[in-house]
């Protein structure tokens, strides 16, 4: 079998060799003269497969190692023979760990408890789900807004959006995008939405840049509709909106979901696609390992603050780095993203010298056990 991959899809040499005859190329390099004799393509999103690139290859299947899929033109490959598939929920846990260390970084910059908040996620997907019990479990109250959800399942657990205008201090949104339609996303953040906020909340956009409408967000900002933003998807990336960029609480690259344990897991996904696509064994995918942290013990004792639960979560990935690369550099935003440095999630890290509340708490978010 002949596969192309994109060469920045992490931990896939060594092992994608093992179902056939791999060429690597940058994601800017898949045309229809280098792809027209490959079986399979495991992308990224730099690059739309459609009819202009797709037409008259051998092309049989694509695997993106990524969440999103609108990169492909699934009408097209769907009646043309060409079977597609994505990595749903593979950085899950790496979003949810953003998403909670930069509400602890929020809540100490702006001197609140994240115990007496109410935060409205919006969108109970893969990511939405792990962010809710994350935020339950560090004693936040928690509504739940997912129309296509609720309608589906008939379900008590969902709010309206109303609600959580009218309720939440903090806003976080987790849908797909889609510009239209019954569940239309696009600009769901617009000029009417952030009027009729009843709380001034903050708002955290790591889903799609165009949920959020930039224009309106900033106007907000200024109006003093709401008290702050955390952004990591943004309109337009990567040129992004500068001014945006100053007037936000944290600003980010579109890192949310890019621990090393969310990039194995689609490279591991992309893989079984392609060993259940063509029948073929699953045993080689073991070999996808992702690299140990730099120091995967966090000692308590050493951790002088009043919450040290709040220090271990941030001991594991503190967002100011990033916003401190971003804002230092913008028009680095893709090269920041593709030089991602290691980081790992919860599971990776061993605690030491932890009380039993602090042990209950720490488990529960995903940390693996007690240090001896």
């Amino acid at each position: 079998m002949k596969i192309i991959a994109d060469k920045n899809i992490p931990y896939l040499r060594g092992v994608a060799e093992y179902y056939g005859d791999v060429t690597y190329l940058d994601g800017s390099d898949f045309s229809y003269d280098t792809i027209k004799d490959a079986d399979t393509l495991i992308v990224r999103t730099v690059t739309h497969f459609g009819k202009e690139i797709l037409e008259g290859t051998k092309v049989k299947l694509i695997c993106s190692a990524t969440i999103g899929y609108d990169h492909i033109d699934t009408t097209y490959c769907d009646t043309h023979g060409i079977a597609w598939r994505n990595a749903p929920g593979c950085n899950s846990g790496s979003v949810m760990q953003y998403i909670v260390s930069s509400l602890i970084v929020l809540s100490r910059k702006k001197g609140f408890d994240l115990k007496d908040k109410t935060i409205g996620i919006v969108g109970v997907g893969n990511v939405g789900k792990k962010v809710a019990k994350a935020c339950e479990i560090l004693g936040m109250k928690v509504l739940l807004n997912d129309p296509p959800r609720q309608f589906s399942e008939d379900s008590i657990d969902f709010v309206s959006l109303e609600r959580i205008k009218e309720e939440a201090d903090i806003i976080t949104f987790h849908t797909p995008l889609f510009r239209e339609g019954d569940y239309k996303t696009y600009h769901l953040a617009n000029t009417a939405f952030f009027e009729s906020l009843a709380k001034k909340p903050f708002i955290i956009n790591s889903a799609r840049g165009a949920i959020v409408d930039t224009k309106s967000v900033k106007e907000a900002v200024k109006k003093g509709l709401i008290s702050g933003v955390i952004v990591d998807c943004w309109e337009n990336e990567p040129l992004i909106d500068l001014e945006y960029m100053q007037m936000v609480d944290i600003a980010t690259p579109h890192i949310a979901g890019y621990s090393a344990d969310g990039k194995a897991n689609a490279t591991r996904m992309s893989l079984e696609s392609i060993a259940e696509f063509y029948n073929l064994d699953k045993t080689p995918i073991v070999n996808v390992v992702e690299p140990e942290p730099q120091n995967p013990v966090i000692d308590l004792d050493k951790l002088d603050s009043k919450n040290r639960v709040y220090d271990a979560i941030l001991n594991t990935y503190n967002p100011m780095r990033d916003y401190s690369a971003l804002t230092a550099s913008p028009h680095s935003f893709k090269q920041l993203r593709n030089e991602y440095p290691l980081r790992r999630e919860y599971l990776a890290y061993t605690i030491k010298n932890d009380s039993k509340e602090e042990a209950e708490l720490l488990l529960k978010l995903g940390f693996t056990q007690n240090a001896p």
